[in-house]
This record gives C-alpha cells, structure tokens and sequence, in this order.
C-alpha cells in the first residue's frame, strides 16, 4: 500500500473519502457536502456533550471510594470544561443559517477536536480498569462502550472524525483489558478490534450513501437552475447570478454590465419551420453565446428566443459595443439545420449597474427597455440603456454639476487600504483610495463619480489632488512602507501627467521607490505604445508599476513581457472563488507561478478570509490585500496600524 501524499493526507482529514474508495466529486460540490455534514454534527453536538458531562460524572461517582478519586476528578474537569465549551459554541453556530459551502480546514478543525476528545475517553482504561474494582470495571467498560457507539453515530457522515475519535478509546479499552495478562483477556482485546473493524466498515457504509445522496442533490439543485434545452441557467439560475452580481456592485464598487440579447424574426422562423428546427437554432446560438463570451460572464436562456448575459469585467462602453458587435455578427451567420440555412437577426439592449439601476427589477426593466428599443430601429441594432426623463439621469445631471466643487468644497477625501507580506507578516503599503461625501447625497462610490470625472475631464484635477494627497500622508510613514494611487486612461492621455508626479514627489519629499502606480489592462488597450513610454519613464525613476485586475483581460502575457512592471494584482473575482471553484484556484497558482519566473511580485487582492490568506501563502503569493488584512482608513488610522504592523495574520 503506497503512503499518502501531504496533500491526500489534507484532503483526507478534511473529509474526502476517495482514499476509502468512495465517490469523487469536485471541490465546490464537495464544500456544499461538508456543510450537510458538518450541519448535521453541530445538530447533535449539542446532546453528545451533555452525553459527555453525564459520564464522566458518572465514572467520578463510581470511583469515589478508590485510590482513584482524586485522579478521576481531576479527569472529569478537563471532560467538564471541553465539552461545555464545545456544547456552547456548536448551539451557536447551529442556530445561525447554515451555509452553502464549508471550506476544508472548517471539517480538518472538526477532526482534530474528535481525535483530542477520543484520547481524552481513551485514557479512562489505561487509567483506572487495572485497579478497578470488578463491579466499577464493569461501569467503565459500559462508558466506555457507550462513548464509542455514540461517537460513531455522531460522526457517521465523516469517516475519518469517526475514526479519530473512537480509535484511540478503542486502542486504550484493547490495551487495558490485554494488560491482564491472561488468554482469556487478550482474546477479549483480540475481539475488540474485530468489533472496532466492524463499526469502522459500518460508518464508512454509511458515509459513502449520505455522501452521494448529498452530490445527487447537489446536482439536482444545480440541474433546475439549467435551462433543459441549451445547458444555459435558466431564469432561476440567472436570478440567483444576478443579485449575487448586484450585491458585489454594492459591496465592492464592480461595474458589470446586463445583455439582452432578442431575435426579430424568430416567432415566423417557429411557425415556418416547426419546434424542433427552432429549438435546434436556440442550441446552437447558445453555443455562438459561450463561443463569443468569456468564463467570466453569466450567459443565460431566460424564456423563449431571448438571451441574457452578465459581463462582470471590461464594462466600458467601447468594450460592450465591441462584444455586442461579435454577437451580432456570429447570430449573422446562417443556421445550418436539417440541410437548411435558416437565418435570424439578433438585437441587444445593454444597461449597466449600478448607474442603469441598483435592484435586479430596475435593472431588468432598463436592459428590457433598451433591447425594445433596439428591435424598433432595425435588426442587429445594439441600444444602450437611455435614462431620458428618469430619475438616473437627473441624479447624474446633477452629480456631474456638483462634481466640480467637492475639492474647493472638502467633499472629497482619501482612505488608504493595506498590503499585507505575506513573507515577513508586516504591513508593505497602502492603497490610496478616494471618497466622495456628498452633502445631499451622501457618500457616492468611486464606481459612480469616477466615469463622470474622466468624461468631463474633471480627473484631471482630481487625479493630481489624490497624488499630491497620498505621497503627503506616506511621507509620514516609515521608509519601507509604500503608497499606490491608481491611473485611469484619461490621465496617461495628459501629456503633463509624468512631471506633474515628478514635480509632486519633489515638492513633498517622498522618495520616488515609494510611490507605486497602479493600472488596468483596460488602459493598455487604448494605447498601449504610449502607456509603454510612460510607464518606462516612471520605473528609470524608480517609480513601481503595478498592474491592477491582472488576469481579467485579453492580453496579459503580451503586458508582462513588454512592461516594466514590478507588480501584478490577482482580481478579487479569481481570489473569492479560491477554495470553492478548481479553476480559479488553477488560474491563481499558474499566474503566481508565472510572476515569480518573471521575477514579478504579486498581490492578491479581495482576501476575506483566513482559509483564503493560509493558501495564498502556501503557493508563495507576495502580498494580500482585503478586509481580512484592513478596511480602507483614514490616514490619522494609519500610525495606529503600523504599530502593529508584525502581528501575525490569518
């Protein structure tokens, strides 16, 4: 029998039951079983701790007159303030909402408890059987065999939180009945892991059926968000894509962009042609969707002919006009079904979030009304959404007016966001970012003022005051420790923007390898010869480059040979689904793997939690940046911070 790798050994302690030869399934339906396990042992957790309290009290009672007393209840307290704590802390977890999915090192926690409890029951044996009494051996062995049947049925979904936990009360039961000495007690330890055998083979039964019942309806659930006919979410699916997208958009400031995509003539192709030829053109334009779109995006059939698509990234308007133009173009060609070439003419109605609507049902009206529009003018028409007499437009009519005055005003302010080393656990830097308080309106995001700036060329002055603001707070900071400001595509178009940086680092002080700029791929592609030049003059000063959203674009490769970067920042989009999606774990490593053969360090951005940060560490990734490591904070916070900047994280 070959040794476990350290990662089997991993997956193994975390639940997985392939090295006992049972299903395999993948890492996001397998985070989606742990929980129905884990839920179910947080609902029995409650009753096996008093189950605990009760014993152990009822072994002191038992061996109150012996030598022993004194021993056991020094036992029984360490039984009495385990089980209490665990007994608390599983009412409460079981009381929340249970989750959709459990991360491995949740169920690897689990198993290390059962295996310290089990140890604990384990000592009862080897402690106190040899010098028993007979009637109190008689007591203990009952326990003893009680704590091990009710350890099994409490861990029956989790093989190996079963085994740890009843192996050692069975390894100390066989030891202190073998100690005896006699043939009679060693056939008795002999049986007894024959029993232990027996039970293991039961629960692994047991497992292995909860187990695919749980990926059955887990797949069950995923088959009804599927449309039957193209593979596509359906509208269920869609509607769960949707509002996970909004609240991202509301939490995080993400732009994404709603699709609908509509046929003129496919009602007269239906009635021509028949169902089946209809549907056979619904199939393969759902594959031309898939073809022209990326992983990224959400591609949905939500009822008839009409097609909806979530695009997450790359949401400026040329960019959606560019991925509509395709659409169209691939919907052009013929449809070649049953030896005929049927065709069918699509239009697309574009709205975008938030500024088109921040709920799914203003923004389903918006893409709605712009596909309406869209078919009215002709087909292969592409409408974006027009908020004409709505209350959208008035609100950015007037944002765009009192744009002009939030600097004089004191609207605006900046927040600086940490990185964390990963290697040395120590604050490196800080993001600086720019806030907006609006006197009427409140606080706007970045996502919402910073297209309006960069359209009436407000980012200019605003983009200078966010440099000036930010190297005036890092120069206060010590010397290793980094600011980034972030470049828009309108600033590298100013020709005065490279000594304006210059004259500005000067004028406060701040040594220029201090100062980091951070770009999007979105930039390059306006004019990438261009931002080459001016790239390459900041880095023969010593100013860093980062490249922001990296892995999110059409052309990284290209950027990383060619640009003088010095950083890459993984979109939080790979980093969110790390533990609960193959791929994007797949994409994180190869793009650390590729940086560092690069010689390019690398942030990760969007980390929120600490299963997050502990692999991101493990595959060598540079720095972190999210919640988990530190909300954006005022600069006065930042003295604070730094003071503690070489705790521990994660």
């Amino acid at each position: 029998m070959r040794l476990l790798s350290p990662m089997e050994v991993g997956d193994l302690l975390a639940g997985d039951l392939r090295a006992f030869g049972g299903p395999t399934t993948s890492e996001p339906v397998a985070g989606r079983v742990r929980a129905d396990q884990i839920s179910i042992v947080l609902r029995n957790t409650l009753f096996a701790m008093l189950a605990n309290i009760v014993n152990a009290a009822v072994l002191v009672m038992a061996l109150w007159n012996s030598p022993d007393r004194t021993r056991a209840i020094f036992w029984a307290i360490g039984i009495f303030a385990a089980a209490g704590f665990i007994g608390i802390r599983a009412w409460s977890s079981y009381q929340v909402v249970k989750p959709r999915t459990v991360s491995r090192r949740t169920t690897q926690n689990l198993v290390r408890n059962a295996c310290l409890l089990g140890m604990w029951w384990g000592a009862v044996p080897v402690l106190f059987f040899h010098d028993a009494a007979s009637n109190n051996q008689v007591i203990i062995i009952c326990l003893v065999a009680g704590m091990i049947s009710g350890g099994a049925a409490m861990f029956s979904t989790i093989p190996i939180a079963a085994i740890a936990y009843t192996l050692p009360i069975f390894a100390g039961s066989a030891f202190a009945i073998a100690r005896a000495g006699d043939t009679v007690s060693v056939a008795v330890a002999i049986l007894m892991v024959s029993y232990a055998a027996t039970l293991f083979r039961a629960v692994l039964g047991h497992a292995f059926e909860f187990t695919r019942r749980s990926i059955l309806q887990v797949e069950s659930e995923h088959a009804i968000r599927r449309d039957l006919l193209t593979s596509l979410s359906n509208r269920l699916g869609f509607n769960e894509l949707l509002d996970k997208a909004l609240i991202d958009a509301r939490q995080y400031g993400q732009n994404f962009a709603l699709l609908f995509v509509g046929f003129n003539n496919f009602n007269d192709v239906s009635n021509h042609f028949g169902r089946a030829i209809a549907d056979a053109i619904l199939v393969e334009i759902a594959a031309r969707l898939r073809k022209e779109t990326r992983e990224s995006d959400s591609v949905a059939r939500l009822e008839g002919d009409e097609f909806a698509i979530i695009k997450a990234r790359d949401v400026r308007p040329d960019q959606l006009m560019s991925l509509a133009g395709q659409i169209i173009e691939s919907t052009r060609q013929a449809f070649l079904v049953e030896g005929r070439e049927i065709y069918c003419s699509a239009s697309i109605g574009i709205a975008l979030a938030p500024s088109d609507g921040l709920d799914a049902d203003r923004l389903l009206r918006s893409a709605d009304s712009a596909l309406g529009r869209a078919k009215k003018v002709a087909a292969g028409s592409i409408q974006f959404f027009s908020p004409d007499d709505d209350d959208a437009a008035a609100r950015r009519q007037a944002l765009e007016r009192d744009l002009r005055s939030p600097l004089s005003d004191g609207q605006l302010s900046m927040v600086f966001q940490p990185f964390l080393d990963l290697d040395r656990d120590r604050i490196q830097g800080f993001e600086a970012l720019m806030r907006w308080q609006h006197p009427i309106h409140g606080a706007i995001s970045p996502a919402e003022f910073i297209p309006i700036a960069e359209e009436t060329g407000l980012i200019h002055s605003i983009g200078q005051w966010a440099i000036r603001t930010a190297c005036e707070g890092a120069v206060q900071w010590p010397d290793d420790v980094r600011v980034s400001v972030n470049l828009s595509v309108v600033q590298l178009r100013d020709k005065a923007l490279l000594n304006s940086i210059l004259e500005t680092l000067a004028d406060v002080g701040l040594e220029p390898r201090r100062f980091e700029v951070e770009i999007t791929e979105s930039v390059l592609i306006s004019d990438f010869q261009e931002a080459q030049a001016f790239l390459e003059s900041l880095s023969s000063l010593s100013v860093t480059v980062a490249l922001d959203d990296f892995g999110t674009g059409y052309s990284s490769l290209t950027y990383l040979r060619k640009l003088p970067l010095s950083r890459l920042k993984i979109d939080r989009s790979f980093v969110q689904d790390l533990l609960t999606d193959t791929d994007s774990a797949a994409i994180v490593r190869s793009l650390i793997g590729l940086a560092h053969e690069l010689r390019i360090g690398v942030t990760a951005e969007g980390v929120e939690t600490p299963d997050q940060l502990d692999y991101l560490r493990r595959i060598g990734c540079n720095e972190a940046q999210g919640y988990l490591i530190g909300k954006p904070i005022p600069k006065e916070d930042i003295p604070a911070m730094l003071q503690g900047r070489s705790l521990r994280w994660g």
